[in-house]
Order: C-alpha cells, then structure tokens, then sequence
C-alpha cells in the first residue's frame, strides 16, 4: 500500500497534468470498488473544473468548483493513468508497469477531459475506493475526521508525542503507525525511522526518554522529505507522470533486508525480521535499542 511519499508524489504527478482541466464525461465500467462507485453522486463533476489536488494522509482530495469534492484512496493496488492528447500513457502511482492488454480488464473509472484527454482509474484488487462530497463535509468524513497530524506540519512536535502516548504501553512501531496518532506513515517508513533513532521498534512507548521521542520526530521529517525528494519507494517500478522514477528503496537501511549486514559502518550484526501488530517488522540488535 502506498505511503506518504508515494502518494504525494501522485498528488504532484496529477496537479501538473490534469489541475485547471474540466471533466466532460464519467464512465463507471466497474462500480465494485471497496465502496460501490455511486453513478448518480459521480454525475456531479461533469461540467466542473479541477481547481487543485490535495493530500490528506494517504488520501487524495481532487477540488472542483462549486464546492465538490472527490475523495480517492488507492488501496493496495489503486492507480491513476492519465492519457495525453496524443494517447500517451502516463504513470502516476508507484509499483507497476504499463501493460496495455493486461490494463485494459481493471480500468475501473475513466474521467474524460476537455483537449481529448483521459485519467484512467486502475485497480486490480479494487481496494480502493472513490467518493464525491461537499466540501462543507470534509470535517465530518468518516475517514478523514479521526486522522491525527500531519508527521510534517507543525502541530507533529515533542508536546503532542509526549502527550499522545501518556499513559499507554503499546510499542512505539504500532503507535508510529496508527494514523490516529499521526496520519501517513506505514510501515516501510516506521521501519528506517526507528533504524536512525536508534529505537527498537518492539520498544515499549512508556520507557522512551525525552532525546529518543525527539530523535524520532527529526527522522520522521528527514525520512519523509527525502522520500519524497527521490520520487517515493519503487517495491517493483515508479515513474511519476514527467519520468521521474522511486528511488527511495536503494537508501533502506533495514526494510526488506533480513539477514543482510547492518547498514551502520561500525556494526557487524545482521538484520533481523519479526512481526508487530502483524506487519514485517526489520532492525538491528546492536544499534537499536
């Protein structure tokens, strides 16, 4: 599943393309989605212009005017192809290859533009899901009114951390990915978080102490900003909509690296795999504790 970084960088890919474009037409060729698309609440941005592209966590919000909304999420295996004038295909998620016979069968949703041109909602597992609301509604969205902050914005500081994780037992990996703590991180990120914090990620949240609690907030922004830097990390292959490939995965220092040597010059230990809260969960004996 998409995090953060890669889905900012969808967020950047599809404002450079389709920001200021107006929807001409909808076509549902499959409404079985994690939620039923709704053709008639789909209707409604026929006509519209996009006026900008946010993210919230790990979803995209497209802006229109006349105060619509359309909310996606990508799942596991969402993704947005957008198609240029000249029938040019076009990246925009991170982790597949464009096949166009193989494409074709799990084109979900395609929006039609003016200029001829064409996003295409792709979704194998149809995890994802679209919906349209009013803006007015955003607060009260049942899956973004319970996110917590951003891990980038300012209210994601020491007082927040130290307040949040009062009283509570759980380990700190969990709480990193819980999204009511804090929204966008998954598990690839938590993982080299806590590898340059130096915190197991098993680590009880109760016995941090006040340098660890702000070592991992200085490496949440360092993780994040420079995934996003290099395009997001490529599982299989990334290139955002102007060529731009995922190249955070070659900086892992312990995702995905079971067995392999510590990253750390001065560590002869091995990776180690486990499970938290029943995700892959990597790190090092020696330089995490």
């Amino acid at each position: 599943m998409p995090e953060l970084p890669e889905v900012e960088v969808v967020k950047r890919s599809l404002t450079n393309k389709t920001q200021n474009l107006i929807i001409k037409e909808v076509k549902i060729n499959d409404a079985r989605l994690r939620y039923r698309v709704e053709k008639k609440k789909l209707r409604k941005i026929v006509g519209l212009k996009i006026k900008k592209i946010k993210r919230r966590s790990k979803y995209l919000l497209f802006f229109f005017n006349k105060k619509v909304v359309m909310l996606a999420h990508l799942g596991m295996t969402g993704k947005f192809i957008f198609i240029d004038e000249n029938d040019i295909k076009f990246k925009t998620s991170f982790y597949y290859n464009l096949d166009k016979k193989k494409d074709q069968k799990y084109d979900r949703v395609v929006f039609f533009f003016n200029k001829n041109r064409k996003l295409i909602y792709n979704d194998v597992r149809k995890f994802g899901f679209i919906e349209i609301i009013s803006d007015k509604d955003l607060k009260k969205n049942k899956h973004l009114k319970k996110l917590g902050p951003e891990p980038l914005s300012q209210k994601f500081d020491y007082n927040y951390f130290k307040k949040f994780i009062r009283g509570k037992s759980r380990s700190i990996k969990d709480i990193l990915m819980d999204q009511k703590f804090v929204s966008g991180i998954g598990n690839i990120y938590a993982n080299e978080i806590l590898f340059l914090s130096k915190v197991r990620p098993d680590r009880k949240v109760k016995s941090l102490q006040k340098l660890e609690l702000k070592k991992i907030l200085v490496f949440t922004s360092i993780v994040l900003k420079t995934a996003i830097s290099h395009g997001g990390s490529s599982i299989k292959d990334f290139s955002s909509s102007n060529g731009k490939k995922g190249l955070f995965q070659q900086k892992f220092n312990v995702y995905s690296k079971k067995g392999e040597l510590c990253s750390n010059t001065n560590c002869s230990n091995k990776i180690i795999k486990t499970s938290i809260s029943k995700r892959a969960t990597f790190y090092c004996s020696k330089c995490q504790k």
